[in-house]
């Protein structure tokens, strides 16, 4: 493969600020602080002179702390249950990121074909070209004193594909190259001081290689909806449908844990298989009545846990 040849890498990149990404970031209700933390941390990833602004009108003694803190490595890892919402907040905080820091911010997500054929070499190769390239761009956005003229986010979902644990002792000797590979390019955007940072998201956090986890800026973890998150998704979901306070609350009852089962609905659950069921059960026919949510919520499994061996 040619490294100018991009096609294999990534899939189609997305650049913010991007008002299909805002309301869909919107909608992710629930998540709150690991919106607001990712957000602040790619920020400082991305336009270290914010925080150096910041640091001068509070802070204007504290420069070596202000170091420290730039100094974080470019990563960031979600993990968590599947559905959580990890990968679509990952898809569009971008926005967030552009908007905060009034730049234009670039999402790179990683195909997973980079992973390969298992010939000798090419996974190595392959992500190799994958952060040669993100180095390479990110280097144009360099501005003078900490500035960006913009800013490169790298998306690894499925992170544990690309960057399981080299202490597997069954883990094929091509794998563990992709893992030093992947290390590699993680210290090459660290050592560059360059405007980019990586999201990893993962089901598995206890299968990414030590070294990825001790690399992370950050580790925020994301959890199936309590009655709370679940409350707001469903109110968010059905305001304007005439439901009562009542109502709502034996819907949150019923996609929570319940007799029969330790786990409820994921976020993905419930916008994406429940909503969308119980509008479609009504349409064209009927309105949307509580009762008949309630029987399509009560015959809607929801996703089992991934349950890590």
């Amino acid at each position: 493969m040619q490294q100018g040849n991009t096609n294999s890498l990534f899939e189609s990149p997305v650049n913010f600020p991007d008002f299909s990404a805002r309301e869909r970031l919107s909608t992710l209700v629930g998540i709150d602080e690991q919106k607001s933390r990712l957000a602040k941390i790619l920020g400082l990833l991305v336009n270290p002179s914010g925080l150096e602004r910041w640091a001068k009108r509070h802070h204007p003694s504290a420069d070596n702390l202000i170091k420290r803190v730039l100094r974080r490595p470019p990563l960031v890892v979600l993990a968590g249950d599947v559905g959580s919402g990890k990968t679509e907040l990952a898809e569009t905080i971008g926005d967030a990121v552009a908007r905060q820091e009034n730049i234009d911010v670039t999402l790179l997500p990683l195909s997973l074909s980079s992973r390969g054929q298992g010939r000798v070499g090419e996974m190595t190769q392959l992500l190799s070209s994958a952060f040669e390239h993100t180095l390479k761009e990110a280097n144009k956005l360099k501005g003078v004193n900490g500035s960006s003229r913009g800013g490169l986010i790298l998306l690894v979902d499925e992170a544990d594909a690309l960057a399981q644990s080299r202490e597997n002792a069954q883990m094929h000797h091509e794998d563990r190259a992709g893992v030093n590979a992947f290390i590699r390019g993680i210290d090459r955007l660290a050592n560059a001081h360059v405007p980019a940072a990586v999201i990893m998201c993962t089901n598995r956090l206890g299968a990414l290689d030590p070294a990825v986890k001790r690399r992370a800026a950050d580790i925020l973890t994301f959890t199936r909806p309590n009655d709370d998150q679940r409350r707001a998704v469903l109110d968010m979901a059905f305001s304007g449908f005439g439901m009562s306070a009542s109502e709502l609350e034996q819907l949150v009852s019923v996609t929570g844990p319940t007799s029969g089962r330790d786990y409820g609905f994921t976020f993905s659950d419930l916008m994406q298989r429940l909503v969308p069921s119980i509008v479609l059960d009504a349409y064209p026919q009927r309105a949307v009545s509580a009762m008949r949510a309630l029987e399509v919520a009560n015959r809607t499994q929801p996703t089992p846990p991934f349950r890590e061996s």
